[in-house]
């Protein structure tokens, strides 16, 4: 952790909502005057997306499970000390990974490779990373899996034992849908965007579910504030759901780890609808997840900005 240079993690699956977030944060900087360094989470997957089906393919040859949940598809040490060097400097190493077409043209690299390794734009005044992996420990991960037929190029050592990114991280935020939802949101954006069929995407459900239950889950108890959305219409069936629960039909369950943090009486006067259900947890309309993040983050980047212009001045 940092006071010059602090490092804000948005950690969640992929479909729980975290570019939401991500573009929550940046309405929050511009207001606040905060000049951000972006990390987006695949920039540090270990493989090209072409890499990675031919790594699958060969996976299901052999019956293992493989995902980008997992430590071997990921550059999780170099995560590691891009967030530990960002702390001591405010500057690091880091790449971009281009998602689709317009995002592909304007890196000037293929859909689903990576640019060169690069160094942040100097200048930034804090660090906001957005992925799967914002708070990942993976030093568990040989002892479950010493069996694991490694390919050559990955250094079992160096991706797994002692890894913790949570520790560099100034403020960490979850944002976790309630499993079926999530489910239904990565179904429905898999299929809307044509990536594969209905059938595929529960089998990719399914094939990472190992990982994220020792890699994604985690991380949640190691979060300074978790945002689960629970849906408050029939989910109970999420593989024959016709649509995305809206904001407006569901819930916000938000915890927070150090309650005495936070003034919640002026968070639930500031967010129509809001209550606390535990002295440590809120329950939001679903609809106020921008708002919520405004009041509740807000005033704690504000205090993170006071503390490094004085660290930076003595």
């Amino acid at each position: 952790m940092s006071v010059k240079h602090p490092i804000v993690a948005v950690t969640g699956s992929t479909g729980a909502g975290l570019s939401f977030v991500r573009h929550a944060f940046k309405d929050i900087f511009r207001r606040l005057g905060i000049k951000p360094a972006l990390i987006h989470g695949d920039s540090f997957r270990r493989y090209t997306e072409r890499q990675f089906q031919a790594l699958l393919h060969e996976a299901r040859e052999s019956s293992r499970h493989l995902s980008w949940f997992g430590p071997e598809c990921n550059y999780l040490a170099e995560l590691e000390a891009l967030f530990r060097t960002y702390g001591t400097t405010g500057n690091g190493i880091s790449r971009d990974y281009a998602h689709n077409d317009d995002h592909a043209v304007e890196l000037g690299v293929p859909v689903g490779e990576f640019t060169a390794w690069h160094p942040l734009t100097e200048g930034s005044d804090i660090l906001l990373y957005e992925g799967q992996h914002g708070g990942v420990k993976a030093d568990t991960w040989t002892r479950r899996r010493e069996s694991f037929d490694f390919p050559p190029d990955i250094d079992r050592r160096k991706n797994a034992v002692g890894i913790d990114v949570a520790k560099h991280v100034d403020l960490l935020i979850g944002i976790v849908p309630a499993i079926n939802l999530e489910w239904i949101q990565k179904i429905h954006r898999d299929c809307d965007k044509h990536r594969c069929t209905p059938d595929e995407s529960v089998e990719t459900i399914l094939r990472r579910l190992d990982d994220y239950i020792h890699y994604i889950v985690p991380q949640f108890a190691l979060t300074d504030i978790n945002i689960q959305r629970i849906p408050l219409v029939d989910t109970s069936n999420p593989f024959v759901a016709r649509d995305v629960p809206a904001a407006d039909e569901s819930a916000l369950v938000i915890h927070f780890r150090d309650r005495q943090r936070h003034n919640f009486r002026d968070i639930m006067d500031r967010i129509p609808g809001a209550r606390m259900t535990r002295p440590s947890t809120l329950l939001v309309p679903g609809g106020k997840l921008r708002l919520a993040l405004a009041v509740i983050c807000g005033p704690i980047l504000e205090e993170m900005m006071d503390k490094r212009a004085a660290a930076l001045a003595s």
